[in-house]
């Protein structure tokens, strides 16, 4: 959504301006450079990559996307690559070309194809001081320091390190089977959303409430749950809303529709369902799958790029490894720079769905809550429910000023105590 002043404009509309056709016609560049958040594979970034290729067919392409939250490469061409370098600033991308030709007085004379190279670098502490040939003595810097005092300071000033209670045990969004004791979500489901979601006008009604995963954004981890952690896990400020008095089985079928959106809706007019989930779930390099089969894994022989010595390269025997990153790309699997075992993702399902109601039996009718981010979704699944609601009309705002971050916060406040942890 965006505001009424403010227009989106589709980047195949957009490749066919002015200014757009007279920059990809500009004889004295030696590279294009594209910087955009759309994912590296995407309609949007192959119309522009075909835009320019159409007019300009030899001259390389370097484009650096993201979105999907995942490391990735892709080639559109041998002058023409594509990185992504994850997400939450958990990865640092390096990306290197050798061999442009700058039409000037060169180090190294052009290649016929320059070498693109990429490095997935962790980020942490131990890659900085590998890659800068530095310590912990001397790899500090002044303004480094200041910087972090800074940092520090901010936090303070706005309580992100305030202890709200400790959780457990860990929970995952997708490294957990879902449903399952260990899932983020099922906790939602069975445990959050069950006990705290309650409108005072609508006391006594039953409500079933539908959330999409995609509302979550990170996993809890055992121990203090903060100010931070809340909006780690779950950023956004959408609010809920509701319709009242649907039959609780078309409620429940509703959220079937919703899940299976992709099967259902395939050809016709309809909001995106991939939409609903985590970004990573959507990424087309990932293959997650309902059994947790392997998304990515890493050839134990995988060589290493070019003036790019990873952590592991040094001669030593190969210690236990630390399950993270493993990822393989149109470059194959040696961009990670530092190795990992892999992990097992499971996929989950587009919404879940949580009964609240003081009642054990089963409900005839029921209040519809939804996060309101979610309506236009809603509101299309409803058809395929029968159920005959004007969304715009006849929908209210359930819990003013309640979020699902604002609900998380409170019922880990009410519920984990740090004696437990």
């Amino acid at each position: 959504m965006n505001a009424n002043n403010t227009r989106v404009q589709r980047v195949e509309d957009t490749i066919k301006q002015a200014w757009f056709q007279e920059a990809i016609r500009d004889k004295e560049v030696d590279l294009f450079l594209v910087i955009g958040h759309a994912p590296v594979r995407s309609i949007e970034y192959d119309a522009i990559y075909r835009e320019i290729r159409g007019i300009r067919w030899d001259t390389p392409i370097q484009f650096f996307g993201g979105h999907y939250h995942i490391r990735d490469y892709v080639r559109y061409d041998s002058k023409a690559y594509g990185l992504a370098s994850g997400r939450f600033m958990e990865t640092i991308g390096f990306m290197s070309i050798d061999g442009l030709s700058t039409g000037r007085r060169q180090l190294k004379p052009a290649l016929a194809a320059p070498r693109f190279n990429r490095k997935y670098i962790d980020n942490n502490l131990l890659s900085f001081y590998h890659h800068t040939s530095r310590d912990e003595e001397s790899f500090p810097t002044e303004h480094g320091r200041n910087v972090s005092l800074l940092i520090q300071q901010s936090r303070t000033d706005l309580q992100l390190d305030q202890v709200f209670g400790c959780a457990p045990r860990d929970l995952w969004m997708f490294r957990a089977k879902y449903p399952g004791d260990d899932n983020i979500y099922t906790w939602l489901e069975k445990e959050v959303l069950p006990e705290s979601l309650t409108d005072v006008s609508r006391a006594g009604t039953p409500a079933l409430v539908v959330v999409n995963t995609g509302a979550i954004r990170f996993d809890i981890f055992k121990g203090p749950f903060t100010q931070d952690t809340t909006y780690i896990v779950s950023p956004f400020t959408s609010g809920f809303r509701y319709v009242k008095d649907i039959p609780y089985d078309k409620a429940k079928f509703l959220v079937e529709v919703l899940n299976r959106q992709h099967e259902i809706l395939a050809d016709a007019r309809h909001p995106a369902g991939w939409q609903l989930t985590p970004p990573e779930q959507s990424a087309p390099t990932l293959d997650f799958t309902e059994k947790g089969d392997l998304a990515l894994s890493i050839r134990p022989d995988a060589g290493f790029l070019a003036n790019q010595a990873s952590l592991m390269s040094g001669g030593y025997a190969e210690p236990n490894l630390f399950p993270g990153y493993t990822t393989t790309d149109d470059g194959g699997k040696d961009g990670d720079d530092t190795v990992h075992s892999p992990i097992t993702y499971y996929s989950v399902p587009s919404c879940i769905q949580a009964l609240a109601s003081n009642s054990s039996g089963t409900p005839e009718t029921v209040d519809l809550v939804y996060i309101d981010f979610i309506e236009p979704y809603v509101a299309f699944a409803a058809k395929f429910s029968r159920i005959a609601v004007d969304f715009s009309r006849d929908s209210d705002v359930y819990m003013p000023n309640a979020t699902l971050t604002s609900l998380i916060s409170d019922w880990v406040k009410g519920h984990w105590t740090c004696g437990e942890a």
